[in-house]
């Protein structure tokens, strides 16, 4: 990733993933209000990859202001997570007719991302808010809440579509917050970089040339936009140190950075990615700032 942090700066989460003859489905459209069926929720079609709640009768529904109804299969009164929180979820996405579209059960891979971040359709990221860790509940989300007018993946779901998802809230973490520096004193080095230590680390844990750092990061421009986020995919991200695979700003303060430690970093241009600046959202001479977090080295 020559001179470029960024797997990709339009990376985003999807709520259906790899099985829909590879399309990848976002929310980034406004859709058209459609009002929901009337069906009736029934137990899922038993599969023995789903836990056993999702095929018996159930009564405990609610049907929200929006029009998301909420089959509540298990609850454990937990804690139920906040927005930007990490949320990991196992799902068998179906259309009415019982039609699988999608299905984590049978990857053995819960996905994760962010709550209420708009990185997956409207009914996930109301439904979701409303479960505990460890819950489980058939969400009946109406087109408007999903993909509207559109057809996605191929036909498999159908413009129009009302989904029925079966889901299971795994696991939450609490989100990334963006780093306050209030109080701070900057530390500069004799190249510009400018870093405030908002954790220190384990400084005897330093990454060298040569090794691999894993690190978290959200990088936002001087006026506050966020360009791209780790933190926000909740998959950190991998390089090989001074080797000038990234900027070098990042080869310089990683180097500073013990495991554990929490730094925002300011990156004049000139170690960042200069006049040419970095597709649409980087603009040429953009000194950039980013929230960054050494988890690990190998």
């Amino acid at each position: 990733m020559k001179n470029n942090i960024l797997t990709s700066l339009a990376a985003a989460m999807l709520v259906i993933m790899s099985s829909c003859s590879g399309k990848s489905m976002t929310d980034e459209e406004k859709e058209k209000e459609v009002a929901p069926k009337e069906e009736v929720a029934q137990p899922a079609t038993t599969n023995s990859l789903l836990p056993s709640e999702f095929s018996k009768s159930v009564t405990d529904t609610v049907t929200t202001a929006s029009g998301l109804r909420v089959v509540y299969r298990k609850q454990l009164n937990d804690a139920k997570p906040a927005a930007n929180d990490v949320v990991k979820v196992h799902y068998k996405g179906t259309l009415t007719s019982g039609s699988e579209f999608d299905n984590s059960f049978k990857r053995g891979e819960p996905i994760a991302f962010p709550l209420g971040t708009g990185k997956v359709i409207k009914g996930w990221d109301e439904g979701i808010a409303l479960l505990g860790k460890g819950d489980m509940a058939t969400f009946i989300i109406p087109a408007n809440l999903a993909y509207g007018d559109r057809s996605m993946g191929n036909g498999l779901i159908p413009a129009n579509s009302t989904l029925v998802f079966d889901v299971h809230l795994v696991d939450f973490s609490e989100g990334y917050k963006k780093y306050d520096i209030t109080g701070k004193t900057p530390i500069t080095t004799a190249s510009g970089l400018k870093f405030y230590v908002i954790k220190e680390g384990d400084l005897s844990k330093k990454p060298v040339p040569g090794q691999t750092a894993i690190a978290h990061y959200a990088g936002y421009l001087t006026n506050g936009t966020k360009f791209d986020a780790s933190f926000d995919r909740g998959q950190p991200f991998q390089f090989q140190v001074g080797q000038g695979n990234v900027i070098k700003g990042w080869d310089e303060v990683i180097q500073l950075m013990g495991i554990g430690s929490q730094y925002q970093v300011h990156i004049p241009s000139t170690l960042g990615y200069g006049e040419r600046g970095s597709g649409a959202q980087i603009p040429g001479n953009a000194t950039l700032i980013f929230d960054m977090e050494l988890l690990g080295i190998k």
